[in-house]
């Protein structure tokens, strides 16, 4: 299996980092690392829900992150994939599929982040688009949103 992990200890009920993975009011406070934003996020979330992330470079350039939500279990568990492009319909190009997991842990929450790729190949590309800083730094922001909300 081609994965990638982050996983963490945070000081904060899972419920707020299930709201913050799913509020579109909140996605965009978190979700990309600087210098790079959120101009855009709709969540339907719910299995066989569509979601879409626009994600915006400092120079202006977009990229749509379109997915379904394939199991979603309030405050413990959400896994999404990039393989549909919304309700059943398949995407060009299936890059990956994520799962969060939002596990209580000494009135904490560890916070578990697996990242499935199709290929070797779309798990390199996946490490030299900076996986390990991107995905932490953006998990760093979540953690200190959650710790506002």
């Amino acid at each position: 299996m081609y994965e990638l992990t982050i996983t963490r200890l945070i000081d904060a009920p899972r419920e707020k980092l299930f709201r913050a993975w799913t509020d579109p009011a909140l996605i965009p406070r978190w979700f990309c690392p600087p210098p790079w934003g959120v101009s855009e996020a709709k969540t339907d979330v719910r299995t066989g829900g569509s979601t879409l992330i626009v994600m915006r470079g400092p120079e202006g350039q977009e990229v749509p992150n379109r997915g379904v939500y394939l199991e979603v279990v309030p405050n413990e568990k959400i896994v999404f994939t990039d393989a549909y492009s919304e309700a059943w319909v398949p995407s060009e190009k299936p890059f990956m599929t994520g799962i969060l997991t939002f596990e209580e842990e000494g009135g904490k929450t560890r916070y578990t982040a697996v990242v499935r790729h199709w290929t070797a190949e779309d798990m390199a590309q996946h490490e030299a688009m900076g996986f390990e800083q991107g995905w932490g730094i953006a998990t760093d922001q979540l953690e200190a949103l959650v710790q506002q909300i």
